[in-house]
């Protein structure tokens, strides 16, 4: 079709300003998303660092607010570096080795499993403490994501969960809650 000037109305690109033209630029500059998320991420780090009450006694020249500004300024410069790399027509290239089939659908019933169990597991923490909600996830997570192996699933888990707790909690000093178990532990 063409239209009154002779020119072809199927060659002509859209515009950024209409609704299919605004789709198909926010689809190619999509990495931006990214960068609103570490601006996001920046920001909130930095705010939360530069109203970080800290005691007269505790200053000096490296404090505890030293680390989460240089963090967050970082993740500020690194967004502004990426938005600037993305709006000059540069885009992120899928790695040779990864084996992921996008042609095929997404495996709900494995991610909604796993939800349901790390939900599960914060529920239980407080009630029935770390070693006993760490082995449940730990077991449901080897569950959902396909072994079947219940003969040695629930000792792994269990040896894995009790582990970790005393790992944080003994050897660390990251005190997490025992539950019933914390007099035999």
């Amino acid at each position: 079709m063409t239209t009154p000037t002779g020119s072809s109305s199927d060659s002509a690109p859209a515009s950024p300003a209409s609704p299919g033209g605004r789709r198909s630029w926010l689809r190619e500059h999509s990495e931006l998303g990214v960068c609103v998320l570490l601006l996001v991420l920046g920001v909130l780090v930095l705010t939360d660092a530069l109203t970080m009450d800290v005691d007269i006694t505790q200053r000096g020249p490296v404090g505890p607010k030293t680390v989460p500004v240089v963090v967050g300024i970082g993740l500020l410069v690194v967004a502004a570096l990426l938005a600037v790399d993305v709006l000059r027509g540069g885009r992120g290239e899928a790695e040779g080795g990864e084996d992921v089939d996008l042609s095929e659908p997404a495996d709900w019933r494995t991610v909604l499993l796993l939800s349901g169990i790390f939900l599960g597991a914060a529920v239980l923490i407080e009630p029935a403490g770390f070693p006993v909600a760490g082995a449940l996830l730990f077991w449901g997570a080897a569950f959902a994501l396909g072994s079947r192996r219940v003969d040695r699933d629930p000792l792994i888990a269990a040896v894995l969960s009790l582990f970790t707790y005393v790992l944080f909690d003994k050897l660390l000093g990251v005190p997490l809650p025992g539950g019933p178990l914390m007099g035999v532990l």
